[in-house]
């Protein structure tokens, strides 16, 4: 399989944030474009532990992301790093940031319906 990030649909919009993903074979497949500050610790409440349950796989193309894990160590991936994120975690960046990033795809769809009813309000 082969696509384009462009055309990759957008699942999430939302201010400072482009989530654009696919599903392929079972693993969603996304591109993700972040602005300075975007946090995504707001948006996890009301998960278990408040913290990201998918795991993740990813590739830093611009920018860093900083990883809190459940015990409380956290990590900055920053461009051209490989990560991964199991379950229990969240993250947030203190700069523009895009980064690919792999994950099965109904962990997924369960997080991205958690954050889209947290963007609702």
């Amino acid at each position: 399989m082969r696509e384009t990030r462009q055309n990759l649909p957008v699942l999430l919009q939302a201010p400072g944030v482009t989530v654009r993903s696919a599903d392929w074979n079972g693993m969603a497949v996304n591109y993700i474009e972040l602005a300075k500050g975007t946090d995504f610790t707001p948006v996890l409440k009301g998960l278990p532990g408040d913290m990201c349950q998918c795991p993740h796989w990813g590739y830093v193309l611009k920018g860093a992301i900083t990883l809190r894990y459940q015990d409380g160590k956290e990590e900055k991936v920053q461009a051209g790093d490989l990560w991964f994120a199991p379950a229990g975690h969240t993250a947030w960046c203190e700069e523009d940031t895009e980064f690919v990033e792999f994950s099965p795809a109904a962990d997924y769809g369960h997080l991205a319906g958690h954050i889209k009813k947290q963007l609702a309000g």
